[in-house]
């Protein structure tokens, strides 16, 4: 009989040997048993709780967007102006916990598995609109209309070039890809 109150411990459990799975193997390599015996329970658990490793990679991705979200929406709390707005955005995407190696192979595997898998490419596309809205909502006070959409279109580019840049080759770090991304902001708010 499993204790009362285990459910969101163990889904969280299941959550992090996902990623520690993907981080040391990738996605192809990362299977229920790798998971599981990161974890310490048995391959059953993740079907009790998920019922099987497509639903577990779902959940988390989920997971990992919602600390995404929950950073972004932090940082835009406290941004007291559009452009401090506009940084607040590019740090949450470039802070040290989105680059740890493990997070990392996990975003890699997500983005590559998001085209085949209709539940990941849903969770893509809602985090692709609300970093296109995001940054359109700060963009409209500092630049006509179509500017602004430009910008965004532009920006969200460079946010996801960037970072993937470092995924691919270790060669930039958050504040390296920060700079870049800011530079190319503050070109085109003053052009």
């Amino acid at each position: 009989m499993p204790k009362v109150g285990m459910e969101p411990i163990r889904r969280r459990q299941l959550i992090d040997a996902t990623i520690a799975s993907m981080g040391k193997h990738g996605l192809a390599d990362t299977t229920v048993q790798t998971i599981s015996r990161g974890a310490g329970v048995s391959p059953g658990i993740i079907h009790h709780y998920f019922g099987g490793k497509d639903e577990l990679l779902a959940a988390t991705m989920r997971s990992m967007l919602q600390q995404l979200r929950d950073d972004a929406t932090q940082r835009l709390a406290a941004a007291d102006s559009p452009r401090a707005r506009l940084e607040a955005i590019v740090d949450c995407n470039f802070a040290p916990d989105q680059f740890e190696p493990r997070v990392v192979a996990a975003w890699l595997g997500f983005w590559a598995q998001a085209p085949h898998n209709p539940a990941l490419s849903r969770l893509q596309r809602i985090n692709a609109r609300r970093l296109h809205s995001n940054l359109l909502h700060a963009l409209r006070p500092l630049l006509p209309p179509e500017r602004a959409e430009r910008v965004a279109v532009g920006l969200a580019a460079m946010i996801d070039g960037l970072w993937l840049r470092f995924a691919l080759t270790g060669a930039i770090d958050g504040s390296a890809a920060r700079a870049v991304a800011l530079g190319y902001l503050d070109s085109e708010l003053n052009a």
